[in-house]
């Protein structure tokens, strides 16, 4: 259409502005019907910033098996969209089965996943699971039929192409890939009509010793991730010498968004991926109290004086952290270990030794900045734990002490501009606050963090303490890393991670950055015990400028280096490799204006089996916290990282496990479609706050959709008397996953009627304005 700019006085002038806003109309209608079609494709929301994939990912690669649509499902089967409007595939099924072997300071697992494709043509699973921050992953067995294949280490790029060959060629394989400390991707291909595969990893890690007591953790599930984009993009343009210039590009906050953003299942849908459990502990000493934080357990005692643990229950969703805590029995509580191994003729040692915990006087007087998410995936019950933490909290400062309060989510806002003496007036006036909050939006954490670091430190008489309060459900770790690293200065980070699925590898490695200390809290029933504690840390100093001196003469490499400050109630953990099993270690530590010094003699170490691997794995952890410090070249700390994962055989960013069946399974003239597989909602999530209410709008007005949605879901696995994802087993499960849609359909209706309003409404002018000329 030719729009022509005359006078505003002639009345064919006025006729042709009417045609133009029309035409505006009408473009502005075209581009809300192309917002409406895309959005459903997985975009990111503007408020969360959360993947919006949910079940249902952007598209399918290659042939689509089994299309079908979901008034056509007869079972509780999860359903992924397909490339086709109103078709959906079946996607793969997983269940898990956990064993763990406590002995001593090693806790060795092996994590058995069955995959069954319930689908009639061949299909890749791509499953995100997650594992203990900094665990050692070394192994990599898949099982189909009678066969059993050992997966090979090798550089990552190396092992991607290795099974991208076999899958194009028809082969079985999986690969093991780490993308965060926490997270690791188990990808399956070449999955056969109504086949299983069963995978099997192996890792070890060491259990933490806090506060007199034991814990091991088993994460269950990958937390959904806010992924960051920048709202303004500033672009450096570089001027050539011919006058023309380039920008250089943007850096992506999480170039690996994709890689740790699985789709989440809505609540309603049921529960999926249902794991068993057992722990079979052996403390190396007398037991007290054996109980889980967070699942019912039944303990069973064995001769020797170790336990079984195993869920009371059977199988449980995968929706929630396990975490088991043992205490020595009364009066044995240690306060020093030592376990040696040898292996190629290196001797390795493992120390744990924790300080005197007796009082140095009164506590010092502190400037508290306390930090707190109010994101959307705060909301239900971790804003209430975080809540609760905070006002116990603020119940321990006295006048001479200082206080501020951030809050962030999509924004940070500071009640006030600096910390405040906290007088009667101002703490209650925190409190009012504290109790006012409210979880919603996403989490841009950088500001809180820049905010939380720059307003502070007025005050030089006082102790600085920064203490945060968040699930830490974001994808740009590193940078924040880099922000506590640059702007602490001399105050102290302390990371609460709150919620039933934390990213633990956040919390613990920005309160090392932060020299702080690390506390994770579950449930409001672990608030009050776990808030004591760290409040304990708080208004006590720290041990500080601690050494480790190791006999004369021996060339030895400890982990962690530089060694951290100690707080109240923790434990000093150092892995060391030595030319020589003999002599005498010495401690020495300042604690306030006291002294500290311990002694443990090399020849008494008891034998530790797994002591080796630990030490490469902090090894690991240590290089990769330099370089998320920016403290050394990036490039020299990868070749070590690289050189300590292949001689130890261990999985790490720059390394993977690869295991390939040298028969192809699958036809050539047989395509195969990529499918990731669904993960639950973390207990207590609430799922409108972190996606919207697309897919609740969606369950509720499709009764199809509704009806299919609650099909068989974890209970049905319970009733089965098939054992679940053993190594052995190998036919068919009866586990059946429920499913779910999005508004895409309803969109792309809506928008084609706003297409035929805004024509109707454009010819109305036309017509109009050719009256209005003639």
């Amino acid at each position: 259409m030719a729009i022509s700019i005359a006078s505003p006085a002639t009345r064919r002038g006025k006729a042709s502005r009417h045609a133009r806003v029309s035409a505006i109309c009408l473009g502005s209608w075209i581009v809300a019907v192309a917002v409406a079609v895309a959005v459903p494709a997985g975009g990111l929301s503007a408020e969360t910033g959360f993947q919006k994939r949910t079940t249902l990912p952007a598209s399918l690669t290659g042939f689509v098996p089994r299309l079908t649509s979901p008034n056509q499902a007869t079972t509780g089967s999860l359903m992924l969209r397909s490339e086709d409007p109103g078709k959906f595939v079946e996607a793969p099924r997983v269940a898990t089965n956990v064993e763990i072997a406590v002995n001593g300071p090693v806790a060795r697992a092996t994590v058995t996943q069955r995959f069954l494709n319930p689908s009639d043509k061949w299909v890749e699973g791509v499953y995100v699971f997650p594992l203990v921050d900094g665990s050692a992953v070394d192994t990599l067995r898949m099982k189909i039929g009678d066969r059993l294949m050992e997966g090979v280490l090798e550089e990552r790029e190396a092992a991607r192409k290795r099974y991208e060959a076999a899958k194009i060629e028809g082969k079985k394989a999986s690969l093991v890939e780490q993308e965060r400390p926490n997270i690791f991707t188990n990808s399956v291909a070449n999955i056969g009509p109504g086949e299983t595969v069963v995978v099997q990893i192996g890792y070890q890690h060491t259990p933490v010793y806090k506060d007199g007591a034991f814990s091991l953790r088993v994460p269950l599930v990958v937390a959904p991730r806010y992924h960051p984009i920048e709202a303004v993009r500033q672009v450096q343009i570089r001027a050539g010498a011919e006058g023309w210039g380039m920008a250089d590009p943007v850096p992506d906050p999480v170039p690996d968004r994709d890689r740790i953003s699985p789709p989440v299942l809505h609540p309603k849908a049921g529960e999926t991926n249902p794991v068993t459990l057992t722990v079979n502990l052996d403390a190396g000493f007398p037991l007290g109290d054996v109980i889980s934080s967070h699942h019912g357990i039944t303990v069973t005692e064995r001769p020797n004086g170790a336990v079984t643990v195993v869920l009371a229950d059977g199988p449980v969703p995968a929706d929630r952290d396990f975490e088991l805590v043992w205490r020595p029995a009364q009066g044995t509580a240690p306060n020093a270990a030592l376990f040696s191994e040898m292996m190629d003729g290196e001797s390795y040692h493992l120390m744990m030794l924790t300080p005197p915990t007796e009082s140095v006087g009164p506590a010092p007087a502190r400037e508290v900045t306390f930090v707190v998410d109010t994101s959307g995936s705060m909301a239900g019950g971790s804003i209430e734990q975080a809540k609760e933490s905070l006002v116990r909290a603020m119940d321990r400062l006295r006048p001479k002490d200082k206080v501020n309060l951030i809050r962030f989510a999509s924004e940070t806002r500071t009640l006030f501009p600096k910390p405040m003496p906290a007088t009667a007036e101002t703490v209650d006036a925190v409190r009012r606050a504290v109790l006012a909050l409210e979880a919603e939006g996403g989490t841009e954490m950088l500001g809180a963090v820049e905010a939380a670091l720059s307003t502070g430190g007025q005050s030089p008489d006082l102790i600085r303490q920064v203490v945060f309060l968040t699930d830490g459900s974001i994808g740009d770790e590193d940078r924040l890393f880099r922000a506590i690293e640059t702007g602490r200065g001399d105050a102290r980070v302390h990371m609460v991670g709150i919620g039933s699925a934390p990213n633990a590898f956040f919390v613990n490695r920005a309160a090392e950055i932060g020299r702080g200390s690390a506390t994770i809290i579950g449930s409001l029933d672990q608030v009050g015990a776990r808030m004591q504690a760290l409040i304990q840390r708080l208004e006590n100093p720290a041990v500080t400028d601690l050494k480790v001196s190791w006999p004369d003469g021996t060339a030895v490499e400890a982990w962690p280096n530089p060694l951290p400050d100690l707080h109240l109630g923790e434990t000093l953990v150092v892995s060391a490799k030595t030319d020589r099993p003999s002599g005498e270690i010495t401690v020495s530590g300042r604690r306030g204006t006291t002294l500290w010094t311990a002694s443990l003699p090399l020849d008494q170490a008891a034998v530790g089996q797994g002591v080796a691997k630990t030490w490469a794995r902090r090894k690991i952890a240590s290089l990769e916290t330099l370089r998320a410090r920016g403290l050394q070249e990036r490039d020299v700390l990868d070749g070590e990282i690289l050189d300590v994962a292949l001689s130890h055989g261990l999985v790490t960013r720059l390394t993977s496990l690869v295991a390939v069946d040298v028969t192809p399974s699958r036809p050539q003239e047989e395509p195969v479609a990529t499918t990731d597989v669904p993960l639950n909602l973390p207990q207590g999530w609430d799922f409108d706050k972190v996606f919207g209410k697309e897919i609740e709008d969606r369950l509720r007005l499709d009764p199809a959709v509704r009806e299919a949605s609650f099909g068989l879901t974890v209970a049905s696995l319970k009733a089965s008397t098939e054992p679940l994802a053993s190594p052995s087993v190998s036919g068919r499960s009866s586990l059946s996953l429920p499913q779910t849609a999005t508004m895409a359909e309803l969109k792309l209706w809506a928008g084609l009627s706003l297409v035929v309003m805004a024509l109707f409404w454009l010819i109305f002018q036309w017509f109009r304005d050719r009256r209005k000329v003639a």
